[in-house]
Formats: C-alpha cells, sequence, structure tokens
C-alpha cells in the first residue's frame, strides 16, 4: 500500500525562477503537492542554461532543483496567457512568485488582483531586499545578499579577502523561509478560511543566520571578522591538521574537553586558568590551537577519528563530494536517490531530508524537459485540441 503524503491535495503554481522560489516549491512537491511550475517562452527558467555540466538540453541543477514539478511554458504578457494563468490561480492554493518588485503588478497578477480571482490564495514573493524601502526595486542576487548581510565579512581565514559561503545560502534559506510562512499561512486558512499575502527577502534571510554575530555586536559592539573553521564563541570546536589532511574536533562542553584531555595526554591543562573552562580557553584560542596542532600531526585523520570516536568526543572527517556519497552513514539513510530521467538513466538526486514517520517524502518524477506538461495541463483546464495547437503554434505555451 503507498503511503499518503502530508500535503497532498495542495496545488502550487510557481511563477519563480533560479533558485529560492524553485528551492521552495521542491521541498513541496517532495512531500505531496503539486507543483506546476509556469515558465517563460523560449526556454523557460535560465537555469535550465547554466552549465555545464547538461543532462539533455537541462543543467544538471536545473533537474536536481525541479523534480516532482509540471512545467508549463507560458507567455503571461500576452492576453491569452493571462487567461491561463488565472484559470491555473482560480484552482491553485498556493503562487510563488520571485520578480521585481511591481512586475507582478503590472501584468495583473499582484496579490490585490489574484485575491479576486482566489481569495482563499497563499502568494508568496520573494525579492532581493523586501517590497518597501530604499532598496525594494534593486534585484536580488545571493552573492549580493551575502555581502550585505555581513556573511561574506565573517567568512573565511583572517586577513584573508572576502568569502562568501561555498553554497548559495542566501537564496537556499530564503527558499526554506518561503516553505515555512507558506506551511504557516495554510495552516491559518485551515482554521479560518483566509488565504493571505507573504513576503520573504534574500538579504533577510540571509542576515537570520547571524546569530551569534549580531549578538555580539547588540551585547558589546564589536566586530567579528573571520575565524576559519573556529567557533566563535567555544573552543576547542575547528579543524586540525593531521599528518595526512585535517579533521574536525567538537569538544564545546566540559565533559568533552575534559575526555580530550585525558585521550591527548593533557590533563594538566585543566589545572591551568587559562585553558580551565569554556571562557577561558575562547579567550585563549589561538594559544590551545598551537598546543592541540603539534598532537595531531602526529597521526592520520583516520587513526584520530577512530581514537576519538572510541572515546565518545565528536569528531569527524573533511570530505570532498566524491566522499560524502561515498560515506556509508548517507548510503544508510538513503539521501542517493536515483531515478530515471528522459535523458539520463539513474540519474542521481539528493534525498528528503525530513524523514516522516506516516507521510514520507519522495522524489517520484524526474525534473520536467521544457513545456513537458503543456499540453496535459491546458486540457485540464478545459481547452481543446485544436485551442491547445493554435496555443502553441502562436508561442502562447510550447514545449521542448
Amino acid at each position: 500500500m503507498t503511503s499518503k503524503q502530508s500535503l497532498e491535495g495542495i496545488t502550487v503554481i510557481d511563477c519563480s525562477q533560479i533558485l529560492a522560489g524553485p528551492f521552495c516549491s521542491m521541498l513541496l512537491a517532495d512531500h505531496g503537492a503539486r507543483v506546476i511550475k509556469v515558465e517563460k517562452p523560449n526556454g523557460g527558467d535560465d537555469v535550465r542554461t547554466w552549465g555545464p555540466p547538461f543532462i539533455g538540453k537541462d543543467s544538471s541543477a536545473f533537474v536536481q532543483l525541479n523534480r516532482n514539478k509540471e512545467s508549463i511554458s507560458l507567455d503571461i504578457k500576452e492576453n491569452k496567457g493571462k487567461e491561463i494563468l488565472r484559470k491555473l490561480i482560480k484552482n491553485s492554493d498556493v503562487l510563488i512568485e520571485n520578480s521585481r518588485v511591481g512586475t507582478m503588478d503590472k501584468l495583473g497578477f499582484g496579490y490585490k488582483d489574484v485575491k479576486k480571482i482566489n481569495p482563499k490564495v497563499i502568494y508568496c514573493s520573494i525579492t532581493g531586499f523586501g517590497t518597501d524601502g530604499p532598496y525594494a526595486k534593486r534585484g536580488g542576487f545571493d552573492l549580493i545578499a551575502q555581502g550585505m548581510s555581513g556573511l561574506m565579512s565573517i567568512t573565511g581565514h583572517p586577513d584573508s579577502p572576502p568569502a562568501k559561503v561555498g553554497v548559495p545560502i542566501a537564496d537556499l534559506n530564503t527558499g526554506m523561509f518561503a516553505m515555512q510562512g507558506i506551511l504557516s499561512a495554510y495552516i491559518h486558512r485551515l482554521k479560518n478560511n483566509q488565504g493571505q499575502y507573504l513576503e520573504v527577502s534574500l538579504l533577510e534571510s540571509a542576515l537570520a543566520y547571524t546569530m551569534y554575530e549580531s549578538s555580539i555586536y547588540f551585547t558589546t559592539g564589536k566586530i567579528s571578522t573571520p575565524d576559519g573553521s573556529a567557533h566563535r564563541l567555544t573552543a576547542p570546536y575547528q579543524a586540525f591538521k593531521t599528518m595526512d589532511g585535517y579533521i574536525n574536533i567538537g569538544a564545546a562542553n566540559q565533559s568533552n574537553w575534559e575526555r580530550l584531555t585525558k585521550v591527548l595526554g593533557i590533563e594538566t591543562l585543566n589545572d591551568n586558568p587559562e585553558f580551565s573552562d569554556s571562557k577561558n580557553r575562547q579567550i585563549n584560542r589561538i594559544k590551545l590551537e598551537k598546543i592541540l596542532e603539534e598532537i595531531f600531526i602526529t597521526k592520520s585523520s583516520k587513526e584520530w577519528i577512530n581514537i576519538l570516536i572510541d572515546n565518545s568526543i565528536p569528531s569527524g572527517p573533511i570530505y570532498n563530494m566524491e566522499e560524502v556519497w561515498n560515506d556509508e552513514q548517507v548510503k544508510y539513510r538513503k539521501m542517493d536517490v536515483k531515478l530515471d530521467h528522459p535523458k539520463q538513466k539513474n540519474s542521481r538526486n539528493i534525498g528528503v531530508a525530513v524523514k516522516l514517520s506516516e507521510t514520507p517524502g519522495k522524489i517520484k518524477t524526474p525534473a520536467p524537459l521544457y513545456g513537458e506538461h503543456s499540453k496535459k495541463i491546458l486540457k485540464e483546464l478545459g481547452y481543446s485540441s485544436d485551442e491547445i495547437k493554435f496555443l502553441i503554434n502562436s508561442n502562447i505555451s510550447g514545449m521542448q
């Protein structure tokens, strides 16, 4: 018997592209929502072209981000395209968009317009800086948000040039906050039969990650700087060089610290006021690093990890992507999901991170080809074969 999914029965019209919006709708689709991806004419989502590598005509990034979705190509600048989008909205629960502020209003699909079509709709706008304020009209990009949120000022190593987080963290966090907002609004609708508008910005979503650094500034006025892999508030909690590489050590609390000193044969440090408690270890972190590195460099990473784990000290390797996907825990947790894509057998997908016991998330279908479901969706909306042919031939709708 196939288990149901928690978001089955919810229909999402996703008018967004690139990353934040599609990541949000991917998360919803993984848990059963029907996501109809509305793509612009002549190629669709820009990420389809971002590569190499490619799977068929689509970038591997697009394929990863858009599983479990359907694609319809639609020119919503044309009246016929507007008519089709209105019909889609009328039967939907959620609309997601990430156009520049004011664009959807000009097209006749701002929240006030959409609310007239479907009063219960949950309308999610994703922007760079929010829908009001002095920067509202600016375009939003992950890199810009990382810089303006302070993230780039605290990432990397001391005295190094500015560095961004290795993944597009502002985009991804925005997608997760958008999903949170949509589900919160949906719960409200279940209770009160009322739709609503919500907005999420890249700047605020990135800024929300500066918990430690902002709290330090609010409390002391001190401006945090890059610390490499080290923790800002406790030590030792960072990467250490070994004989053949690096390992991570997480001896953040007192019990872990005392176990570490015992394993390393440096228990006398517990009597040294510079290292006896968390506060002083953090104050004297640089001095502590040098003491520990002299020890860790005497054995290989594998040797140290085995010793530390055997003694219940949090530690682990620093993997590259090949090592990640060969790790036994990652495999056991089914995070590498193979699915046949029209252009590639056994296309690999990152699995669903949230494990629900009764309504598990699933990766059921590969990312759609451009406009792959245009005919199917138009037919569902009541268009005849001749009308569909006209819409495609006139480039109001389309397909690969």
